[in-house]
């Protein structure tokens, strides 16, 4: 999947448990839940939840023992979920691609608005060329605005700061995951040293 990663679904049913969604709302979700493999180190739990009161994110999940870990992995878990939504007038779900870096505390952040080329260097173009060629996956503007520059990955642009996300067909329950786990996830693993920097980038990139 991911080079040296490796993601996995779990295909025992996890027990129903209760709650807050990402807009707070009390609910009752049972994740679908996935494992991601780091040659070396401990496998990671990835959940989907799909609260019954219609919200879905996705959340690096915290056992009830952790393995040892630095603490910007750990301070990772249960937090800075992702919410998977409809959008106005298309039949596809979208995330939003919000890449994740580490402060000076050690405390993992969010980087919202970013030009195409800056995401690109947060994510690495490889994986976002993968995301993108699977069927019906779109990397685009996250809100349909005047004046916003289009989406290219062969020309991506550095002049205008925008909010990405991916659009994706309603059953596809990986591709979700998988950018989830690239723009999320592996940013804090490159900066622990569990991954080397440039280990999303082809062969002679720069």
């Amino acid at each position: 999947m991911l080079n040296d990663l490796k993601l996995s679904r779990n295909k025992e049913t996890r027990a129903r448990r209760t709650g807050a969604t990402c807009s707070d709302e009390p609910s009752v979700t049972r994740p679908v839940e996935w494992k991601l493999s780091v040659p070396g180190r401990p496998t990671l739990t990835v959940h989907d939840n799909r609260w019954e009161n219609g919200e879905r994110d996705l959340t690096l999940y915290q056992p009830t023992v952790v393995p040892e870990m630095p603490a910007a992995l750990s301070n990772l878990h249960n937090r800075l979920r992702s919410g998977i939504a409809g959008s106005r007038g298309r039949a596809e779900l979208r995330i939003m691609l919000y890449p994740t870096y580490v402060d000076g505390r050690g405390r993992p952040r969010i980087k919202k608005s970013l030009t195409t080329e800056e995401l690109v260097g947060w994510v690495g173009l490889r994986p976002l060329r993968k995301l993108t060629e699977r069927e019906g996956v779109t990397l685009e503007p996250a809100f349909d605005r005047p004046g916003l520059p289009d989406v290219d990955l062969e020309k991506p642009q550095d002049e205008k700061p925008l909010q990405h996300a991916l659009f994706f067909p309603a059953e596809d329950d990986k591709t979700p995951v998988t950018a989830f786990v690239h723009f999320r996830i592996v940013p804090v693993l490159r900066h622990i040293g569990w991954l080397r920097p440039d280990w999303s980038r082809p062969e002679g990139e720069e």
